[in-house]
C-alpha cells in the first residue's frame, strides 16, 4: 500500500490542473444514474483516461468521467461511472477514486447503486437508504501493507454509514413523498446473479438488498475518515419463490425512471449541508 500514496498524489495533481477548488462532497453515480450529472453545475470534466492510475469503465450505464463543480452551492466531485470487482480490477484500483476525493479535500461520500430487492415489503423503483452492509465479495481493499498517511491499520466499521446523513436523507424523501426504506446492503462479487438458494441465504443473514458494488468504496471511506451516505435504487425484485430471469434493459429502465427520486434526495441532503 506504500506505493498507493504516490499514485493518489499523481491523480490529485491531474485534477488540480483542471480544477483548483477543494470539494466538500464526493459522489459516485451507479448503474443507470449517470443522467444525474445534468444536475451539476460543471466547472471541469476529466475523462478517466486523463487521470493517472484511474481504471476504465466497461459497464453499460457508466460513462467514465470525473465531474468537478457545484450542486446546491456545495463544491463536489462526481464519478459518472464506477468500477467493479467483476470487471477484473483489484479492490485497490476500484477504490482509488475515493482516496483521490479525500486527498482533494472531500470529507463526505455519497454513493449510489442499483440493486436487487430481497425484502418482500420493497418494490421495483423504491429507494433504500443504506444503514449497514455485509461484505461477501471475498475481497477487501485494505489487505496488504498499511500506510498510516492514508488511515489506520484497523479502521472501525461500527458506524460506516453516518446516522445524521441517513436521517437527513429519509427526512428529505418523506417531505417529497418518496418511498424510501432503510436497510442492509449485501455485496457480492458478481457478475452472475444469484440462485434461488443464494437469495434465501442472503435474506436469512439479514440483507434487504443485494448488489455488486459500494462496499469497497465505503470501507476505504471509513479508512480515510469520511462520512458516508449510501442510497440504493431497487431495480428488480429477487424473491426466490417468485423469481424471473433478470433483463438488463429492464433494470436500466427502472433505474432511469427512479433517477428523479435520487436527484431529489441528494439535492435535499446537499442543500441542508450547505446551510449547516
Amino acid at each position: 500500500m506504500v506505493e498507493l500514496f504516490d499514485k493518489i498524489q499523481e491523480a490529485v495533481h491531474a485534477v488540480r490542473t483542471q480544477w483548483d477548488v477543494s470539494p466538500k462532497v464526493g459522489i459516485i453515480l451507479g448503474t443507470g444514474l449517470g443522467g444525474f450529472a445534468q444536475e451539476i453545475d460543471v466547472e471541469a470534466s476529466l475523462d478517466y483516461e486523463a487521470i493517472p492510475h484511474f481504471p476504465r469503465s466497461t459497464v453499460a450505464g457508466h460513462r467514465g468521467r470525473l465531474l468537478c463543480g457545484r450542486l446546491e452551492g456545495v463544491p463536489i466531485l462526481a464519478m459518472e461511472g464506477r468500477f467493479h470487482l467483476y470487471e477484473g480490477y483489484t479492490p485497490k484500483q476500484i477504490t482509488l477514486p475515493v482516496r483521490v476525493m479525500r486527498a482533494l479535500g472531500a470529507d463526505t461520500l455519497i454513493v449510489s447503486n442499483a440493486c436487487g430487492g430481497m425484502n418482500p415489503y420493497f418494490r421495483e423503483g423504491d429507494i433504500m437508504v443504506i444503514e449497514d452492509h455485509i461484505n461477501l465479495m471475498g475481497a477487501n481493499p485494505l489487505i496488504g501493507i498499511n500506510d498510516e498517511r492514508l488511515g489506520p491499520r484497523f479502521p472501525d466499521m461500527s458506524e460506516a454509514y453516518d446516522r445524521k446523513l441517513i436521517a437527513r436523507a429519509l427526512r428529505v424523501a418523506h417531505r417529497a413523498d418518496i418511498t424510501a426504506h432503510q436497510g442492509v446492503f449485501v455485496a457480492v462479487s458478481g457478475p452472475c446473479l444469484e440462485t434461488r438458494a443464494e437469495y434465501r441465504f442472503l435474506r436469512m443473514i439479514g440483507a434487504d438488498v443485494v448488489g455488486m458494488s459500494t462496499v469497497p468504496e465505503v470501507i476505504v471511506a471509513a479508512h480515510c475518515g469520511m462520512r458516508v451516505l449510501g442510497i440504493s435504487t431497487i431495480t428488480d425484485m429477487c424473491l426466490p419463490d417468485a423469481l424471473h430471469p433478470a433483463d438488463l434493459n429492464t433494470i436500466l429502465a427502472v433505474a432511469n425512471a427512479a433517477e428523479p427520486k435520487l436527484r431529489t434526495i441528494v439535492r435535499g441532503v446537499l442543500a441542508e449541508e450547505a446551510n449547516a
